[in-house]
């Protein structure tokens, strides 16, 4: 199988008939062999009835779907497990994005790249969405070293090592080019068209900004520190322990001279700081059994398969 295509969708019955026929129409014209794997987060409007009687009528078709909404990573994370493809394209179902683009996308792939994101560049979203996107963007960017226009782009190719190499779990999927960057992934963008939504609404609400923010930290520490979390704790904890027998050795000084140092606040601010430092490095030192002895597994509760 040359391409899988990944799409995670969620109500969105009226778009999956002509996504398909877009997708269909563009892949045939590359000549690759490929499928589509539709991954149903828990629709309650009917798209799992219609992904079936596609299904029939073509079996190149798959879907799988969830007992109830995970969110868009576990959708990924599901779908990149069952994937067959030696490239995975993932697109959202909303027909925002056009299939017309994943050929060229492919064929930058081939220029020695491992992930291709899309670049909305001419973004068919309302001002309320352009301009914090805007912010997020350029804040990842500082943060991760990677620059890129449009990190969230639901248009992405992949080579199959990089969906076998990095996670997708909590709602980490708006960083998969940072996690593939920091993997060693060379990563590249290209601009895409976005059209304007032709059916429902958009399923991330205000929530998602907040969100973001955390899951940039959470990118931060998984990649940096998951496997020597004490460079982190102790790191901290070793600077407030030094500092806390600084003070206490300025005080001592003083109480030798003949100053009393009893009453002084700089006396609790100390001990705070020595018991602060030994907590932080203790944390540090748990948190490396822990990392030591966990595997992450997560696991969805899956309703039904097809093909």
């Amino acid at each position: 199988m040359d391409i899988t295509v990944v799409i995670p969708l969620f109500n969105e019955a009226e778009s999956l008939r002509e996504l398909h026929e877009r997708i269909v129409a563009a892949l045939e014209a590359s000549g690759k062999s490929f499928e589509v794997l539709f991954v149903d987060d828990g629709s309650r409007d009917g798209s799992f009835d219609e992904l079936r009687r596609l299904r029939e009528e073509d079996d190149r078709v798959r879907a799988i779907r969830f007992r109830r909404n995970y969110g868009k990573s576990a959708a990924l994370a599901v779908g990149f497990e069952a994937s067959r493809g030696e490239v995975v394209v993932t697109m959202d179902g909303d027909l925002q994005d056009d299939p017309a683009e994943v050929p060229g996308m492919v064929d930058l792939l081939g220029e020695g790249f491992d992930l291709v994101s899309g670049w909305k560049k001419t973004r068919k979203d309302p001002l309320s969405k352009r301009i914090p996107s805007k912010l997020f963007n350029r804040v990842t960017g500082l943060v991760s070293g990677l620059r890129l226009h449009d990190f969230n782009c639901g248009l992405k190719a992949y080579r199959r090592a990089v969906v076998e190499t990095i996670p997708v779990y909590g709602e980490l999927h708006r960083y998969l080019p940072v996690l593939a960057h920091w993997a060693g992934f060379r990563v590249t963008e290209t601009p895409v068209l976005h059209h304007p939504r032709k059916h429902g609404r958009s399923k991330f609400g205000l929530g998602r900004f907040t969100h973001g923010f955390f899951d940039l930290l959470t990118v931060y520490f998984v990649s940096n520190f998951t496997r020597r979390p004490l460079h982190l704790f102790g790191s901290f904890g070793l600077l407030s322990f030094t500092v806390g027998v600084g003070i206490a050795f300025y005080l001592t000084w003083l109480w030798l001279t003949g100053v009393g140092i009893g009453t002084r606040p700089l006396l609790l601010f100390s001990v705070f700081l020595m018991v602060l430092g030994i907590q932080l490095v203790s944390m540090g030192l748990i948190a490396e059994m822990i990392a030591h002895q966990a595997r992450r597994t997560e696991d969805y509760a899956v309703r039904e398969r097809l093909g």
